[in-house]
């Protein structure tokens, strides 16, 4: 236990002296989710649209004052003819164009269903969907406003027969996109200290030549490795303890539930995490060398893990894949346990998963170093 204290106080010192190292560790990844909160936002806000009102009736006016009156929607005023409408679509002036047809009020009071039309700039699908649904629920919401003033099949104004149904969100009840996003940049931010700065690190001693003089001494190799990762294990620790921090007091993030139990996940996913940094760096020789591994393989992880979108709307090959993304464990179970307040018992099978995934990785990477040692 001396040997290995020694070779932490040496790490730490050697993090502390890299002026370099240091803005990377604690600096920027607090900047970079202060930043990615807020773009990495999938919310629609500030939605342009215009609108070629055939009809112009009162009816109509009520309909385009709907949309003017939602927080999403800004209009850009009403065109004279579809050709202009278009044009501002196509040019991309616009994200939604409201077609109203001419007679659309006469056809509601002889009791018919009027047809409207909403074009909507679809090159981002994502965006495209928001946009429609939301118009869709302005819609909706403007047709049930309208049942009891021109239903007449009925003798009392407002009994025709309806379903009410009542939303209730659940974990997220004003389906704050913030709220999911923080849980999943911690993620990220802890993977880069973990993965990528414990791997540099290792190299970095390469290319000096210093861990040639590490080789030849007493040292055992476990504790080399203990050594070398300990120290970026308590860094990502804490980042991701002052992470929450600001995520509580910046974003307002509920932390439903147990802290002991996140922790203890993030300490076993660290493991994994620092594994593969050290496994990186036994195969590698130069910074560079690593530094396009490691973005390769964070690159495809991230993306695969369900940090935009939710692992089960992938194809079935991407389901097997996650099997094997240590990315994909972490960023399901931390938002399980701080939006959901999961327990053991529902994480249990990422547990017991992950902690077999550290011990493969840690394994194959001491026995690498044995070898290049």
């Amino acid at each position: 236990m001396r040997t290995i204290a020694f070779l932490i106080q040496k790490e730490f010192l050697q993090i502390f002296r890299n002026k370099t190292l240091l803005p990377i560790i604690f600096i920027v990844p607090l900047i970079q989710m202060l930043i990615l909160v807020y773009a990495a936002n999938m919310n629609m806000r500030d939605i342009d649209f215009c609108v070629f009102d055939e009809d112009g009736s009162l009816t109509s006016t009520k309909l385009i004052s709907k949309f003017d009156g939602s927080p999403f929607f800004i209009s850009n005023g009403q065109v004279s003819s579809a050709v202009i409408a278009e044009e501002l679509l196509q040019q991309g002036k616009v994200d939604l164009l409201i077609h109203i047809p001419d007679g659309m009020e006469r056809e509601l009071k002889n009791g018919g269903s009027p047809g409207i039309q909403f074009l909507v700039d679809g090159i981002n699908n994502a965006a495209a969907v928001l946009v429609a649904a939301y118009s869709q629920n302005i819609l909706m919401d403007f047709n049930r406003n309208l049942v009891p003033e021109y239903a007449r099949s009925f003798a009392k104004e407002g009994s025709s027969p309806h379903i009410s149904v009542v939303y209730s969100h659940w974990y997220n009840p004003e389906l704050d996109f913030k709220i999911f996003m923080v849980p999943g940049i911690l993620v990220i931010l802890v993977s880069m200290i973990g993965w990528i700065l414990a791997g540099f690190n290792i190299v970095r001693e390469k290319e000096l030549g210093t861990i040639e003089q590490m080789n030849v001494t007493p040292i055992k190799k476990h504790h080399f490795i203990i050594g070398k990762l300990v120290p970026f294990w308590i860094i990502a620790m804490f980042e991701l303890a002052f992470g929450l921090l600001l995520g509580k007091l910046i974003f307002h993030i509920p932390i439903l539930g147990s802290l002991g139990l996140l922790f203890a996940f993030a300490g076993l996913y660290l493991i994994v995490a620092l594994s593969i940094g050290l496994f990186i760096s036994t195969v590698s020789q130069t910074q560079q060398q690593v530094m396009f591994v490691s973005y390769f393989l964070l690159l495809v992880f991230i993306l695969m893990s369900g940090i935009f979108t939710p692992t089960e709307s992938m194809p079935e090959w991407a389901g097997i894949f996650n099997y094997f993304n240590p990315i994909a464990y972490f960023m399901r179970v931390i938002r399980m346990i701080i939006l959901k307040g999961s327990e053991f018992a529902d994480v249990s099978q990422d547990f017991l998963l992950i902690a077999i995934f550290g011990f493969v990785m840690l394994s194959l990477a001491t026995w690498r170093y044995r070898k290049q040692a």
